[in-house]
């Protein structure tokens, strides 16, 4: 069961972060290994969305349900896919100069052979990930004068 979890502060606001993360069209863009997302429904406050990720040889599809609440923060429910459950959670609170993002994410895969390999790369594969959401501020929002060190960044920890 690899779990991940950071804080970083970041020189945007917790309203542009937000509504960076819940753009969730356009992930295939930006966040590496994810190849395709299709929306099933919106409303506004919640997303069901399909999102197609691959990496070499593994291509799987993931069912999610994405619960909305601007500004301060976004839940994902694991609907359907090749895992046992997932559980991620953005958190957004202004802080001096912009806004701190609490990311966290913990989840199984059915298939111990893909637990494994996960296992192998997991953190990494996360923090490659929340950087993406980074650069794209960036992109999106203009360079910030100096990149904020992240405020604490654990490394994966396998469950016990």
């Amino acid at each position: 069961m690899p779990r991940h979890a950071e804080t970083r502060r970041l020189l945007w606001s917790p309203e542009q972060m937000f509504d960076l993360v819940a753009d969730i069209r356009r992930y295939p863009e930006f966040l590496p290994w994810v190849q395709a997302m299709r929306i099933r429904s919106d409303d506004g406050e919640v997303v069901v969305a399909d999102m197609v990720v691959g990496f070499k040889m593994v291509r799987e599809r993931f069912t999610s349900r994405v619960l909305l609440e601007r500004p301060t923060k976004l839940h994902v429910d694991y609907i359907d896919g090749p895992l046992k459950y997932l559980k991620n959670d953005w958190h957004f609170r202004a802080a001096p100069g912009g806004c701190d993002v609490d990311f966290s994410v913990d989840f199984e895969f059915r298939n111990k052979m893909f637990e494994r390999l996960a296992g192998m790369f997991f953190g990494e594969a996360f923090k490659r990930m929340v950087g993406a959401f980074e650069a794209r501020a960036a992109v999106i929002y203009g360079p910030a004068a100096a990149k904020a060190p992240p405020l604490n960044v654990p490394a994966a920890q396998p469950a016990p």
